[in-house]
């Protein structure tokens, strides 16, 4: 099996789209509140700014743009359904350092848990083992 095989490769259930599609939008949302400052977001100078000073992630800057970076373009290629694999391991890594450097000290969400971060690595996670499925560019390429 090739790598293009191996990375594309998705069977043809629907049981994975409300996921993708729900994961895609959140973290598209997310990434571009700390990209562009939309959403009520900081922008990368603000969030740079707190990821220095708050979480110890320096460069700020640098970290606040692979963090949004990972976070814009793996959701959109999640909507899309395009190189699913991939955009669920990279979200998933990036929802391991938010919980380990900005949420480590509780569980709910409500304390400033990790919950709300662990459901969207595991939703990641998912993903990445699943495929896009149905209804996914990868599906498309594949076939």
């Amino acid at each position: 099996m090739n790598i293009k095989n191996s990375l594309l490769k998705t069977s043809n259930t629907v049981a994975f789209l409300p996921i993708r599609l729900g994961v895609g939008v959140i973290m598209a949302a997310h990434g571009a509140q700390k990209l562009f400052g939309w959403f009520g977001g900081y922008g990368l100078e603000g969030t740079g700014q707190f990821f220095a000073e708050n979480l110890g992630l320096k460069p700020g800057v640098v970290m606040a743009a692979l963090a949004g970076g990972t976070e814009f373009i793996g959701g959109i290629l999640l909507l899309l359904g395009l190189l699913t694999r991939v955009s669920g391991l990279a979200l998933a890594g990036t929802m391991a350092v938010a919980i380990a450097t900005a949420h480590p000290d509780a569980f709910f969400a409500s304390n400033n848990g990790m919950e709300y971060p662990l459901m969207l690595l595991l939703a990641s996670l998912t993903l990445a083992i699943g495929g896009g499925g149905a209804f996914s560019v990868d599906r498309k390429l594949s076939a």
